[in-house]
């Protein structure tokens, strides 16, 4: 037997990496909060946690670009994946605020299909794929309105008939699509006559009707709370949003399918995060059927994989079917509007300057 080389041994145990580093990593995930965070937690964080060791902090956000662009700016490198909206992550990927990403770290679908066939048209995008679709749609206080129900597009504009505030996300989506909608304009040409400047006096001299009645929200969980409040009498919102609150705590909610705005949102990794094979791998492992299926037991956003979607069944506390209140469910699609991805891109600094133009002309409360 050969002896022991003690001085070998010392020195190899001494420049080894502390395991804290090494087996022990963190993962720094850039989300949205509340109920939608929740279903994160259970149906990615906590079982990624479970099989990889790798823990997961999350940091807040509500969407935009300002807090990608700060975060650059400062060279803050502890972002290691960012849940952002479709439209957004183009947005940022062209300004090269994002890394690229290789779709061969997708995983295949359980019977092996290729994620190239089991994502949705557009799933994957040069610098992110998209994990969910949501939708923006309209909701009302149940108490507000006793007699005659508001159904439509329209009744949002028609405090006549249907009386009371309305809240709106501070940011220029859906609010143009709806209001040019409420003037009879077809789904198909909306976004054809929101290219021109016609169509934008439209939109805002139709937000114009609301004002004195608004209350702007910046967070996913207030539309929700304001209703339930009944501080609002219809409020603009995520439909997942609504749901948890309608299942999990009883409010008066109805949600108004009628002009939902179609929406997605993708895992993207930051140009300067530090971590990216990581975040590669919780990627691939976020992406994957089983998880995704989870995720939609728990809130009603619908898989962007085929082989996730076939998993729906009911709400796992609840035992409430799921599928009914998915904004892909074929009756709720009739009458969507399909969010124009690259005219949000294109248009993404021109919108939000002619919004706070709109806002600061006018005294708006909150």
């Amino acid at each position: 037997m050969r002896p022991l080389n003690l001085m070998w041994l010392l020195t190899t145990v001494l420049t080894l990496p502390a395991l804290a580093d090494t087996d022990h990593p963190t993962l720094t995930v850039v989300t949205w909060g509340g109920a939608y965070e929740r279903s994160q937690h259970e149906a990615y964080f906590e079982s990624f946690t479970e099989k990889t060791g790798i823990e997961v902090e999350t940091v807040r956000f509500n969407g935009g670009l300002d807090a990608l662009k700060e975060a650059y700016a400062k060279g803050n490198h502890s972002w290691d994946v960012i849940d952002m909206i479709k439209a957004n992550a183009d947005t940022a990927c062209e300004q090269g605020l994002l890394r690229e990403l290789d779709p061969s770290i997708l995983a295949p679908a359980p019977d092996s299909t290729p994620a190239s066939e089991d994502f949705i048209k557009g799933a994957i995008g040069r610098c992110a794929v998209t994990q969910l679709v949501f939708s923006t749609v309209i909701a009302y206080d149940d108490r507000a309105f006793p007699g005659v129900k508001p159904r439509r597009v329209e009744d949002f504009f028609d405090t006549q008939r249907f009386p009371g505030r309305r809240a709106l996300r501070r940011a220029p989506v859906g609010l143009f699509e709806w209001a040019l909608m409420s003037q009879g304009v077809p789904r198909s040409q909306l976004y054809d006559l929101l290219s021109t400047e016609r169509g934008l006096d439209l939109a805002f001299n139709q937000l114009d009707k609301l004002r004195g009645q608004l209350t702007w929200w910046t967070g996913g969980n207030e539309p929700a709370r304001l209703l339930a409040e009944g501080k609002v009498a219809m409020a603009s919102g995520y439909n997942g949003r609504f749901f948890d609150a309608q299942v999990n705590d009883g409010a008066p909610i109805t949600i108004i399918w009628d002009g939902q705005l179609l929406d997605y949102n993708s895992w993207a990794i930051p140009a300067q995060a530090d971590q990216p094979q990581l975040a590669e791998r919780f990627i691939r492992y976020a992406t994957r059927a089983e998880p995704m299926a989870h995720q939609a037991s728990l809130i009603s956003y619908s898989p962007s994989r085929h082989s996730a979607r076939e998993r729906v069944g009911l709400h796992k506390e609840t035992s409430t079917p799921m599928r009914p209140y998915l904004p892909t469910l074929p009756a709720h699609l009739e009458k969507a509007i399909h969010r124009d991805q690259q005219w949000y891109t294109q248009t993404f600094d021109l919108r939000w300057r002619l919004f706070e133009h709109w806002m600061n002309r006018h005294d708006t409360p909150d």
